[in-house]
């Protein structure tokens, strides 16, 4: 069975062929492309946008054949036709029987799909869903006041969202995994039919294990926060009071320091929700109790998970965040807001906490909960991490992608 991938960032190996800096985003796409990579019952080849080239670029990188597709400077919120004739090449010269992509984002997903539907293909194309922009638009303020300007970069995401809403409403297969995805497809393109399958994670995080011993005492871990949807604002509203009770808490925040801006060209970028964060850090003397980590490679990202006290995800909106799989496989105590998918990832009450997005006084409470309670952390690592092992086996995950091909071919 021949299958072509169509991803929306370089995988780690093919970059490494290319001499371009490896991407820390998108591990899970790693997690399953390798699986298929070492199954014999499949011939599988990646295509992916590549930001600055002139033409199709086609190589194989440690036996993977790849495909790099031209992608312009502002493809991000424009469609672009010479993508959808790339996407056509590409699709002949792979003479795929089933063609997977993953994700819904951005307006090169459209380009595929009318590729595909131009060449009579669309009954042999699967659309993973991972977050969904037209929805997150919905969210994206996050609960931040009006008088907040984030107008523009809230467009940004509806605009995103025509081409996604577009693109699924002409498929006819989608993956997913949790309630939140499957309502979203049902509101969206109601006669495709959707195929469950849970996601596999990257290597790093299956064979390491929390030890409260060893980690950084009242430390909390976010994975990111560059915009509103991340919640950082809930984060550090839920902070001031957990300080109150322990003092010495602090916040490392995976990404850039959005706080500063360090040269001319960051200074552009500088955004209201970037200064309204800093104008809090500063109003309630938060500067000594966070840290931006700067970009964290896997290994990295692991490490930064094991030395913390407890993870949180105060998201305003979410499918099934990878970074809280992540953290449940290492066993890290996990505390979610109940947004999206979640509730199919984690147990309040067994596995972690969840609570009420847009309540950071039930995150601080939860925090508190965490750090005064040792035996209570030890709980929640080893139901974490076993719930975690059965959603995210890579074997089983594997089977059911499997199955999913072959009864895409059989059809």
């Amino acid at each position: 069975m021949k299958v072509l991938c169509f991803v929306n960032v370089m995988l780690p190996k093919i970059a490494e062929v290319l001499e371009i800096e490896v991407s820390p985003f998108g591990g899970w796409i790693v997690g399953l492309t390798e699986g298929l990579m070492a199954c014999d019952r499949v011939e599988i080849a990646v295509a992916f946008p590549m930001r600055g080239a002139d033409k199709l670029q086609t190589g194989v990188a440690q036996g993977l054949m790849f495909f790099g597709f031209p992608q312009k400077t502002k493809a991000n919120f424009a469609y672009d036709a010479e993508t959808e004739e790339h996407i056509k090449t590409i699709i002949k010269d792979a003479a795929p029987d089933v063609i997977h992509v993953f994700g819904t984002e951005y307006p090169h997903i459209l380009a595929i799909v009318n590729a595909c539907e131009k060449l009579g293909m669309l009954d042999r194309l699967v659309v993973g869903i991972q977050g969904l922009v037209s929805i997150y638009a919905i969210h994206y303020r996050a609960g931040l006041k009006k008088s907040l300007l984030l107008r523009r970069e809230q467009n940004a995401f509806l605009r995103r969202g025509i081409y996604e809403v577009e693109a699924l409403k002409k498929v006819k297969h989608v993956t997913g995994r949790t309630d939140w995805d499957r309502a979203c497809t049902f509101k969206i393109c109601p006669e495709a039919q959707y195929h469950f399958c849970n996601e596999t994670l990257r290597d790093e995080f299956y064979n390491h294990s929390w030890d409260i011993e060893k980690c950084e005492r009242n430390t909390i871990f976010l994975s990111q926060a560059i915009y509103p949807i991340k919640g950082l604002h809930y984060m550090l509203e839920a902070l001031v009071e957990v300080i109150k009770k322990f003092p010495q808490t602090h916040v490392y925040v995976a990404g850039y320091d959005i706080t500063k801006a360090n040269s001319i060209k960051s200074k552009l970028k500088f955004g209201s929700y970037e200064k309204y964060i800093r104008k809090f850090i500063d109003k309630h003397n938060l500067s000594k109790h966070i840290t931006f980590t700067g970009q964290l490679n896997k290994r990295k990202m692991r490490e930064r998970y094991l030395s913390s006290h407890a993870f949180v995800s105060p998201s305003s909106i979410e499918n099934s965040p990878n970074s809280l799989g992540e953290a449940m496989l290492l066993g890290l105590p996990s505390i979610s807001s109940d947004v999206g998918g979640v509730k199919n990832m984690m147990v309040h009450g067994e596995d972690g906490y969840v609570y009420q997005h847009d309540a950071p006084y039930m995150l601080a409470y939860y925090i508190c909960k965490i750090f005064s309670d040792d035996k209570l952390a030890a709980e929640f690592s080893k139901n974490a991490k076993a719930h975690a092992q059965d959603t995210h086996n890579r074997e089983n995950n594997l089977e059911a992608m499997l199955a999913i091909y072959r009864g895409i071919c059989e059809r």
